[in-house]
């Protein structure tokens, strides 16, 4: 495994981050999460290969997954300093008119609720899920500040907004001496670049290390040139088709396959280490249900594509409206 910097900050990550949206409670979520027994086996494989960089939700399987992530996390490392845990906010968890959102009240709410489910003082990254457009800017980066101060988060990072959005949260922060975002999660594969429009130069510019969110564009690239209609959650995932099968999708997956094939690896390990490849990507953020999901992300944090390899497998790609 390999390790770099998030962003600017000193704090360095593993180059794969494992999504623990996969585990927690499937009668509170989606039928492919997997409870705690199932996916110890898989925690403890990542963490095996050198994985020290974990992202989870307050609102995966309605904060389950934030319990199972801190038990299986204090299993496994004999210290809490060993890895890196990143937490979300913003989607609703409860029913009440403040249980969403990036108001003061539900942020300061809800780094409390998330500490408790995952049984630690603190959490590395403290990330806004989503852009609150009912929460006045100045309000959100103060009540962030605050957490920080507070000490129970290390950094602040945010998570899929345009980038107008994301530059005047950080004037803010900046303009009042409140602390800034040092990540992006944003949603960048061989499938979905229209980050690359002005987000990562954004981000590139200000030294924001980028953790992409469904690298694989929701198992599509790994199921490149292949008969396999898909898996569980593919078959009940309605999202797949509002977020990609765009004109230009076919010929990236044929290259895929291509290059796979070529190479003698999954088309997974390609999909995965040409977005490694791209400039200010630290961590892509993978899901892993099976064993061979890990498998083929910690594979190919070592697969170097060459520029000619990079450039072909990108070369098909047509734009396409932007989606969050």
């Amino acid at each position: 495994m390999d390790y770099v910097r998030l962003g600017a900050t000193g704090m360095k990550v593993s180059r794969i981050c494992l999504g623990m949206m996969s585990y927690g409670d499937p009668s509170r979520w989606q039928d492919w999460v997997l409870d705690e027994e199932r996916s110890e086996p898989l925690v403890r494989k990542a963490a095996d290969a050198g994985v020290t960089f974990f992202d989870t939700a307050d609102v995966y399987s309605a904060g389950t997954s934030e319990e199972v992530t801190g038990r299986l996390l204090r299993r496994i490392f004999p210290r809490r300093e060993d890895y890196v845990l990143a937490t979300k906010v913003f989607f609703p968890v409860g029913q009440g008119q403040n249980d969403w959102g990036l108001s003061r009240k539900h942020i300061f709410d809800a780094i409390d609720a998330s500490l408790k489910r995952l049984g630690t003082d603190y959490v590395d990254l403290y990330q806004i899920h989503r852009w609150d457009d009912q929460t006045p800017i100045e309000e959100t980066m103060e009540a962030l500040h605050d957490v920080v101060r507070a000490g129970k988060a290390r950094y602040i990072g945010a998570s899929t907004m345009y980038a107008w959005q994301f530059a005047k949260a950080q004037h803010v922060a900046e303009l009042n001496g409140w602390t800034r975002f040092v990540s992006m999660q944003n949603h960048y594969n061989l499938l979905y670049r229209e980050e690359e429009r002005e987000m990562i130069p954004l981000c590139l510019d200000q030294g924001v290390g980028l953790v992409p969110w469904s690298p694989l564009a929701r198992g599509l690239i790994a199921r490149a040139g292949s008969r396999d209609t898909g898996t569980t959650r593919a078959g009940t995932d309605g999202r797949i088709e509002q977020l990609y099968g765009g004109e230009g999708d076919e010929a990236v997956l044929d290259r895929v396959a291509e290059v796979a094939a070529q190479r003698g690896v999954t088309p997974a390990q390609v999909g995965l280490a040409w977005l490694l490849a791209q400039p200010g990507v630290n961590a892509p953020i993978v899901g892993a249900t099976k064993e061979r999901h890990l498998d083929d992300a910690i594979a190919a944090v070592g697969l170097e594509l060459d520029e000619k390899e990079l450039a072909y497998l990108a070369e098909p790609y047509r734009t396409r409206p932007v989606v969050h």
